[in-house]
């Protein structure tokens, strides 16, 4: 465990630093990205933690600068009546990765180890399997080959109330305030429970869970995707040289003189 592990420590970080880091971290996340193609690598990379944690803003650093094909992001809604009586793990499955892809889960099967069970979506028999039988599920995914990264953000009670309320406040975030959001609000203490179990049980030598302190958003994105580089080994794949071919003039005509007339949106800036 690094020094750090327990803390953010020191000072904010400053948006011409951090922007300066993150540049740095997606230049090596393309590296990642190639090398993932390149050697037809698998990966699953899951995000939990508390509402208002930071997990949205964290998977928006991590996949801004990377091809949506090879970093594939999972967000899944409720469970639809359907899906409600499949297999618990069923709808999670068909989202696994191919060769060559790295997917994100925004929320994972973890849904059972924290919202369900502490908002009663699922009964206490349901969560106890789940957490008896998800070490096993997650062993033999790492045996199939595919790289298993679990990262929990937690942020302290005083910085949740504090996104809370800017949400409440500011238009531009009203959206992110889920039906379960603020009803978990009242619930800290149960979810402190729910997540002290599953640790207890899912921390596992082949699928170990890394705490990431996310109340300085910036220091969090930062300090989440040099874990991820961590954590999957790679290499500068071979690449060929690239070369931009001249413009052919076979054919050729006045191609802006036939817009005239045409619909254009209006340059109001």
């Amino acid at each position: 465990m690094s020094k750090n592990s327990e803390s953010n420590g020191g000072k904010k970080f400053k948006t011409k630093k951090y922007e300066k880091e993150l540049r740095k971290l997606q230049e090596e996340l393309c590296k990642l990205q190639a090398w993932v193609k390149h050697k037809g690598l698998r990966a699953i990379i899951i995000f939990e933690g508390r509402d208002a944690a930071g997990k949205g803003g964290t998977i928006k650093a991590l996949t801004e600068r990377v091809s949506p094909r090879v970093f594939r992001l999972v967000a899944l809604p409720a469970p639809s009546d359907r899906e409600k009586s499949q297999m618990y793990i069923q709808r999670y499955l068909q989202h696994f990765p191919a060769a060559g892809e790295v997917v994100i889960f925004d929320r994972s099967w973890y849904n059972r180890a924290g919202v369900e069970y502490v908002m009663g979506f699922c009964t206490k028999e349901q969560h106890r399997d789940f957490l008896q039988l998800c070490p096993e599920f997650e062993k033999y995914i790492v045996n199939a080959g595919i790289h298993l990264i679990k990262v929990w953000l937690e942020v302290t009670d005083k910085e949740q109330k504090r996104r809370f309320e800017a949400r409440i406040d500011d238009p531009l975030r009203q959206w992110k305030l889920s039906p379960m959001d603020l009803p978990s609000r009242g619930k800290w203490f149960e979810y402190s429970r729910a997540r002290d179990l599953m640790l207890n049980a899912t921390d596992t030598k082949w699928a170990p869970w890394h705490l990431l302190r996310s109340d300085d958003k910036k220091r969090a994105r930062l300090n989440c995707i040099n874990h991820i580089l961590d954590s999957i080994p790679y290499k500068k794949a071979p690449r060929e040289e690239v070369k931009l071919p001249k413009r052919s003039m076979k054919g050729a005509y006045d191609d802006e003189s036939t817009l005239k007339g045409r619909r254009f949106v209006a340059q109001k800036y």
